[in-house]
């Protein structure tokens, strides 16, 4: 109960001396989580709320596939759930590499409760559209990114938190969610057992190789809005990360993909390929160069995976969740995935999308906005 609830919390920060600090929400997001600022004697913090209903919960370490499945989403997914304490996990593998994730000042796990560093307003995607310069941000970030991995993924995080495979289960699990929510509202009908078949075969074929890659840490939403601007700081450590509790141990593109094909704003071919080959350019001076044909062979394959993902999350965001604003980033995403389609090694699922989905209905998110 709400009430209940607000004592806790009131409990909870008197513990943690923030007691009469003034209250001020913030904006939400897709996910249950809530935040507020809060301010007292010339200091400021930010409160996470997950409340312990609201999610289901994420697997325990060494689910199967079938166990995970019984557990619901979170779990097939590896997302973090209501598990708050995982957030805390991760900030601390993070900061422990000298990287701007908040410090935490106190914690409720039981009760969905985390007091953290106030880290400040300036998120990527506001300083840009103040006109700061995008590259030199963009830059700073695949910078960060090289040095995060020079090393491979921690089998465990602090608090003895497991660092999750993004295993073929997972991944799967993602792509499904375009067959299952954006044809129904794109199409008028549900997708048949051989397209859902189909799909799945096309995308087991597609991510054999990318999972024989040594897994790295994968912050998994590491994008305009999930990154501020420190700019009293200095090198990798005017980066600041947030929104991370979802991390796992998987594909050392993905995050990189997420950065330059960012669905909430337009980053251009030039910038996203400026970003790459800083990238690339700074795991050599570490003295871990790569691949690189090889790996923008896996950045072609997991742009697709994680496009196709999106828009099945922002499909069902609007049809169940009824937060339709997520529509207004569908053409964006079906532009980058129709690019990333592009590579030869996606051949075949490019023919199976222009099969299934005609262009007018890929990129028609009027359909879903009156399912």
């Amino acid at each position: 109960m709400p009430a209940e609830r607000d004592s806790i919390k009131a409990d909870f920060l008197h513990a943690a001396n923030w007691g009469k600090a003034s209250i001020v929400p913030l904006p939400g997001d897709a996910s249950t989580r809530r935040y507020a600022r809060l301010a007292m004697n010339g200091r400021t913090a930010l409160l996470m709320d997950q409340p312990q209903g609201a999610e289901s919960p994420s697997a325990p370490l060494g689910a199967s596939a079938t166990e995970r499945r019984k557990l619901g989403y979170n779990a097939v997914a590896r997302l973090a759930g209501p598990d708050c304490s995982r957030f805390v996990a991760v900030s601390n593998y993070l900061r422990s590499l000298g990287l701007s994730a908040p410090d935490i000042y106190a914690l409720d796990a039981a009760n969905g409760f985390v007091l953290i560093e106030d880290l400040g307003d300036e998120l990527y995607a506001d300083v840009l559209n103040r006109g700061a310069g995008e590259r030199l941000l963009y830059a700073t970030a695949a910078e960060l990114l090289a040095g995060l991995h020079t090393r491979p993924a921690p089998e465990a995080l602090p608090l003895d938190k497991p660092l999750y495979r993004y295993d073929e289960v997972a991944l799967i699990a993602e792509t499904d969610l375009l067959i299952e929510w954006f044809i129904p509202v794109a199409l008028g009908r549900a997708a048949t057992s051989t397209e859902t078949d189909m799909h799945r075969e096309l995308w087991r074929t597609l991510l054999h190789p990318v999972l024989r890659s040594p897994p790295v840490f994968v912050h998994r939403d590491f994008h305009a809005q999930n990154l501020m601007w420190l700019p009293q700081r200095s090198g990798t450590a005017r980066v600041g990360l947030i929104d991370f509790q979802d991390a796992v141990a998987g594909p050392q593109s993905y995050d990189l993909i997420s950065l330059v094909e960012d669905a909430r704003r337009d980053v251009s071919p030039a910038v996203a390929e400026a970003t790459t080959r800083r990238y690339l350019d700074a795991l050599a001076a570490l003295g871990t160069a790569i691949d690189e044909t090889a790996f923008r062979g896996q950045m072609a394959i997991m742009a697709a995976q994680r496009n196709a993902k999106i828009v099945g999350i922002f499909s069902r965001l609007s049809s169940r969740d009824g937060k339709s604003r997520y529509l207004e980033y569908l053409p964006r995403v079906w532009g980058y995935l129709e690019r990333d389609l592009e590579h030869p090694s996606l051949a075949a699922l490019r023919q199976f999308y222009h099969r299934v989905l005609p262009a007018k209905a890929r990129r028609s998110s009027e359909a879903i906005a009156v399912s």
